[in-house]
């Protein structure tokens, strides 16, 4: 019996309409070490971010609660990078929006409200992420169009970050 495959397509995009987003996921960055947030949930890694709720105002308002709420980070800044249009055997078509961010402030870890794990906070280079993270190509994609967001928006040179480290 083999599984049937998932696939994945990167889009630097508006979601389009009817196209259901179930996930904000964002690529936050410090902005005095150049390095990005993964969080660590023992050895399985992952971006901050989650589910829409219908409370909140935006997608920023699902990356900025989330981050927190997973990761007790603030975040300062967000801007929309695209969408990860996921194609699942028997089912429609769904996106998973990506945004990039400054990390405004850390604050002290605790378990996240949504099913009490504390995920450890591994900063690592833009670079590295994708590899980190495990996502392939599309997160390649990703992690590049959040670097270029991240040179001209803020200025922040990710090509030359600090080395990886946890910020517990």
């Amino acid at each position: 019996m083999t599984a049937e495959a998932v696939e994945y397509f990167w889009h630097e995009a508006p979601v389009p309409g009817g196209l259901e987003v179930t996930q904000v996921y964002g690529f936050l960055l410090c902005p005095r070490t150049a390095r990005v947030l993964i969080q660590d949930d023992d050895g399985k890694f992952n971006l901050p971010g989650g589910t829409p709720e219908p409370f909140d105002a935006d997608l920023t308002d699902t990356l900025v609660r989330e981050a927190f709420e997973e990761s007790q980070v603030v975040v300062s800044d967000a801007v929309y990078l695209g969408y990860q249009e996921v194609n699942r055997p028997h089912r429609e078509p769904y996106a998973q929006v990506r945004m990039v961010g400054l990390i405004g402030s850390f604050k002290e870890r605790r378990p996240d409200p949504d099913g009490g794990r504390t995920y450890r906070r591994l900063m690592t280079p833009l670079a590295a992420a994708p590899g980190v993270l495990g996502w392939g190509e599309p997160a390649v994609a990703q992690a590049k169009a959040a670097a270029l967001t991240a040179e001209q928006r803020w200025d922040l040179q990710v090509a030359s970050p600090e080395p990886s480290g946890y910020v517990d």
